[in-house]
């Protein structure tokens, strides 16, 4: 069978991701900080990008946008009065004369574990080979203060003896938190015991062989294993339960995370308004000298094309952010539109609500939504929340309607707040009682949302003292 070569006509559409889209995509998930990052680091590349440091002028509002509830009835005046007392009167009055200390506001950092530790290591009396042993341990304790290496490394390590290193293991555990650098729970109970002088007590035999049945409050089997009375367990259950089983807790290595939002949503009247947090984001303008080289005949070509290439990308990194702006005030305030009884009323009047329905009302895709609202925090009159905070699916109510899940999480932890603690609420009684509020609920969606809100069952909540 002979074969020929032919040639055929065929259209077709591809969508084609170009850089600049791409550029366009990334920038919608980035959360604030990123931004604030990924714009200095264009600037730095791109010649023809130059900070604007010069404020803006006082008709120009940008980054404020209606809500959308109707603002044609908020004159501007109003709006511009709003903004400048508020919080005014939280503002504490200083009188001419008066000396102000600044120093509460100088930003420090929390003394973390390996420091404290490191501190109480150099006061002791240890000599040099002890300390380097000291040193080593520290290094090699965990987030929740256990010992993360074994003997055997450290001797190695260290080149010192398994007795050496026991012994300034036992000197390290007694630093404060009384417990650090213990190798499990039991050794970490054991030494606060020890500390606490409840040793070959109930408390030390409890520790010993019956912290399973501890946990699960079975005080009664413990009491037939050790010849005790129940009283006298639920005495040494309460001296166990003030000891700390992760030592490190109140101590951190890490810098405190704090959450700049990056839109606020105010309420003036009967109406909510929304503006933008674009403080320290760093504000974008084209250099005149590079332009006025770009369009000057002195110009060589190969000189005028890269400089050509530069400002393309240069108005397109400054049109995709005011994109970005844009379409985050867009998103925000067509959530607000759907959970405007939450801004007025609370959590227990959040709504139901999915990507979807964002989506149709302000004509974008899903994607596009879920990349919005990623890592994206706002201010609102009933606190601070991410915005994927406002998205949960819907629990149906006996009267007809939906309930979010969320609004649902927070009556069952309402429910266990107030319970009884030596006869605290089963999961089939929390759906009862929540079906007498008119929301129909299975017992095993209850049990779902209180293990992820890391509530205990029913067994381990209850107390007997």
């Amino acid at each position: 069978m002979a074969l020929e070569l032919k040639q055929h006509l065929k259209m077709t559409q591809q969508l084609i991701m170009t850089p600049q889209l791409q550029q366009a995509i990334k920038l919608l998930q980035l959360s604030r900080l990123e931004l604030k990052e990924y714009i200095e680091q264009e600037f730095q590349a791109n010649p023809l990008l130059e900070i604007d440091t010069e404020p803006s002028p006082p008709e120009e509002k940008d980054g404020v946008e209606d809500q959308g509830l109707d603002t044609s009835k908020i004159e501007q005046s109003r709006w511009e009065a709003y903004l400048e007392s508020y919080g005014q009167e939280r503002i504490p009055q200083h009188y001419e004369g008066e000396e102000r200390s600044y120093l509460e506001a100088i930003a420090t950092r929390a003394e973390g574990l390996t420091e404290h530790l490191l501190w109480q290591l150099r006061l002791n009396h240890f000599t040099e080979r002890q300390r380097i042993i000291g040193v080593f341990i520290i290094g090699n304790i965990d987030s929740n203060g256990y010992l993360s290496t074994d003997i055997d490394t450290i001797c190695t390590a260290t080149d010192t003896t398994e007795e050496e290193v026991i012994s300034v293991l036992k000197q390290i555990q007694t630093f404060d938190p009384v417990g650090v650098a213990s190798r499990d729970l039991k050794e970490c109970l054991f030494v606060q015991a020890r500390i606490f002088g409840f040793t070959d007590s109930i408390v030390w035999k409890i520790i010993d062989s019956h912290l399973e049945d501890l946990q699960t409050k079975n005080f009664d089997k413990i009491a037939q294993g050790l010849g005790a009375t129940v009283e006298e367990v639920s005495w040494a259950a309460q001296i166990i339960s003030k000891m700390e089983p992760r030592p490190a807790r109140n101590y951190s290595d890490e810098p405190q995370q704090y959450i700049v939002p990056d839109i606020y949503v105010f309420k003036v009247d009967d109406d909510y308004m929304i503006a933008l947090n674009e403080e320290d984001i760093p504000k974008l303008t084209l250099d005149k000298e590079y332009q006025c080289l770009l369009i000057s005949d002195k110009t060589g070509q190969l000189t005028k094309d890269y400089l050509t290439e530069r400002l393309k990308s240069a108005q397109w990194l400054m049109k995709s952010i005011r994109q970005r702006q844009s379409t985050l005030c867009k998103v925000t305030a067509s959530i607000m539109r759907f959970q405007k009884d939450f801004l007025d009323h609370g959590i227990n009047h959040l709504k139901p609500l999915v990507l979807r329905d964002v989506a149709d009302d302000v004509g974008m895709h899903e994607s596009t939504i879920s990349r919005v609202t990623s890592n994206k925090y706002v201010h609102t009159p009933q606190g601070i929340f991410e915005l994927k905070f406002f998205f949960s699916s819907g629990i149906a109510k006996s009267n007809g309607g939906f309930m979010a899940s969320q609004s649902v999480k927070n009556e069952i932890e309402n429910l266990i707040k107030v319970e009884d603690p030596k006869n605290p609420l089963s999961d089939q009684v929390i759906t009862v009682k929540l079906r007498e509020k008119g929301i129909a609920i299975a017992r095993r969606t209850v049990a779902k949302y209180r293990e992820v809100m890391g509530i205990l069952p029913s067994n381990r909540r209850k107390k007997h003292y």
